[in-house]
């Protein structure tokens, strides 16, 4: 007559991660302009707070398949608070917000011309 809680493991790190439901941009973008936009955001991200080496994970996460990105996630002693990834924090409390667009495309991506 064991309790049924022994399936929950208590641990945040180990939180499931999954890509963000479909989504759609303010206006239509480009692949190429996606690219942009990712980029600029990774290179500003850390100026916002936080550690680099935990943005640069994040970065390797967002840009791995789920299984990689599990693994980076938990080896970084990164809490994941959303399972899309979009709000996270390190073992010291600094928060992480990642917009949808590095994790994800959207669904009104166009095709470069």
């Amino acid at each position: 007559m064991g309790c049924t809680s022994s399936r929950d493991k208590g641990d945040d790190n180990a939180k499931k991660i999954r890509k963000p439901k479909p989504w759609k941009h303010s206006e239509q973008v480009t692949r190429a302009q996606l690219k942009r936009m990712r980029e600029e955001f990774w290179d500003t991200a850390p100026h916002y707070g936080g550690r680099k080496e935990i943005w640069d994970a994040l970065r390797a996460a967002a840009e791995a398949d789920l299984t990689l990105a599990q693994a980076i996630i938990g080896s970084a002693g990164i809490i994941v608070q959303n399972p899309d990834l979009t709000v996270c924090y390190d073992e010291r409390g600094a928060k992480y917000e990642l917009p949808k667009y590095v994790l994800s495309e959207p669904t009104n991506l166009i095709r470069d011309s």
